[in-house]
């Protein structure tokens, strides 16, 4: 029998493998040959849920390749934490540990802070670069002002399921940017401060 004869049949009992043993897999696992299963957009935490692999990925190499990406960081997603719900969006939180996190959310505050008199302008920004992994940094930067109507006589409450700033809050828009391994993630926030409070609150 030649080499030739020899690889052929060794490409053809591997392919008979495969058949049999995807029925079995599919039963297991919940996924198919022709693609894998929809999953959910995102977790409980509100993070962007990873899509599940095909068999075939599964198969061949997958639980080295997630190792090699956990290990680098690079497209990791994180769980918010608690410190940060009132400044963060989840689309930048879960891009950042909790260090990173807490970066993000001191960078939102000083970029909101205003000048001595309390006043916030159009354009105030800060930066910050990540203390904890490589090549991961952000900024978050305002990009508008509003006045809240003075009919929102309501207070904070909740309107059709959304947060209602209370009677003539101040309320601004913050652009937040983080780029984690040249991968840049944008999210805009609205944020309102009331009468007599020090800080911006992001508005749900």
């Amino acid at each position: 029998m030649t080499s030739k004869t020899l690889i052929r049949s060794a490409a053809f009992g591997a392919a008979a493998v495969s058949l049999a043993f995807a029925p079995a897999a599919q039963a297991q696992f919940g996924f198919s040959l022709g693609g894998s299963k929809k999953a959910a957009e995102t977790t409980s935490e509100g993070c962007p849920a990873g899509k599940k692999k095909s068999i075939g990925a599964s198969i061949l190499g997958s639980v080295a390749g997630s190792v090699a990406n956990r290990a680098a960081g690079k497209f990791a997603s994180f769980v918010p934490i608690p410190e940060v719900a009132s400044t963060l969006t989840n689309a930048i939180a879960c891009k950042l540990d909790e260090k990173e996190q807490k970066q993000a959310a001191e960078a939102t505050l000083a970029a909101t802070r205003g000048n001595e008199a309390g006043e916030v302008r159009v354009g105030d920004t800060a930066e910050w670069t990540s203390g904890s992994r490589k090549d991961v940094k952000g900024k978050s930067t305002v990009v508008a002002l509003e006045q809240a109507p003075a009919g929102n006589a309501g207070g904070n409450g909740k309107a059709k399921g959304k947060q209602v700033a209370a009677a003539g809050a101040q309320c601004i828009t913050v652009t937040d940017v983080v780029i984690v391994n040249g991968e840049e993630t944008t999210a805009n926030k609205r944020m309102c401060k009331a009468p007599g409070q020090a800080r911006y609150s992001l508005m749900a």
